[in-house]
């Protein structure tokens, strides 16, 4: 090691290769759990109800969006409960905006971290994945509550859930690096993530089924990639009664794998410079 007291200064730089990277990232497996932990605690500390609020936000939501959809507009329920109807579609919404915003948030909340030794920084914004991946599991036992409540049990397509939440991981990853990323230079981004939110839960199928978009339509919703998520859980929960529209799903799955490719590829160009713009 060379002493920095003569003079000289000690520069950490990660392996060029990008084939070493990848290696690395499972190298630094233990800070990912570490992050990921660190965030579990952080995030309802000092709040007086704690983990409950991964509760109550999700049933508020649902709530009121039967109670506008489902009893104020009489929306299409396609033949079950407009409430099971917006829990379907809520919990993988409540996962991707909660992924979304804290991974596009990571790397500037953490830049203590980023100006002190090497890791791969996709680190970052993989582990906030986690504590959206504990809320969702929370929010399955909303969705179960409410099967019980109208005495549904789910057809067989249930066991393709974990799939579909693949895709929503995708989705949310995808998007959130490639925030992230340019959220450390543009600054503005913190700005943008709320609105994209808020504006993703009205034109997402949460509260309403997409089957109400006409036909000439469909496809170009289908560049929401949240449209092929949210409609393949319905299908997983509700069966046969939640139709997909097949070629609009193929082009929301396209476009998540085409967020991810470009996310991760965008944040590894602008990851050598990270620590000079932060």
């Amino acid at each position: 090691m060379i002493d920095s007291d003569d003079g000289f200064d000690i520069i950490i730089e990660p392996n060029r290769s990008a084939g070493h990277y990848w290696k690395d990232l499972w190298k630094f497996r233990g800070l990912f759990y570490f992050l990921s932990w660190r965030d579990l605690l952080v995030r309802y500390k000092q709040t007086a109800i704690g983990i409950a609020w991964s509760v109550i936000r999700p049933l508020i939501t649902l709530v009121v969006f039967t109670i506008v959809f489902g009893k104020i507009a009489k929306l299409d329920n396609q033949g079950v409960p407009y409430a099971l109807l917006v829990c379907a579609a809520m919990i993988p919404w409540q996962f991707f905006a909660n992924s979304f915003t804290e991974a596009s948030n990571s790397l500037t909340l953490n830049s203590n971290l980023l100006t002190k030794v090497y890791f791969p920084r996709l680190i970052i914004p993989a582990s906030t994945i986690i504590v959206s991946l504990v809320d969702f599991l929370i929010s399955l036992g909303i969705l179960f509550g409410v099967m019980i409540y109208y005495h549904f049990i789910p057809g067989w397509q249930l066991i393709m859930l974990p799939a579909f939440l693949l895709l929503a991981v995708i989705t949310s990853l995808g998007s959130g690096v490639l925030i992230a990323s340019l959220n450390v230079k543009y600054r503005d981004f913190r700005y943008v993530v709320p609105f994209i939110v808020q504006l993703g839960l009205y034109i997402s199928p949460v509260g309403w089924s997409s089957s109400i978009i006409p036909d000439k339509y469909r496809l170009l919703y289908s560049l929401n990639p949240m449209a092929g998520v949210i409609d393949g859980f319905r299908w997983c929960i509700l069966g046969g009664d939640a139709k997909i529209y097949i070629p609009g799903f193929i082009l929301s799955i396209a476009i998540s794998f085409l967020l991810m490719i470009t996310g991760i590829r965008y944040f590894r160009k602008m990851e050598k410079s990270f620590v000079d713009i932060i």
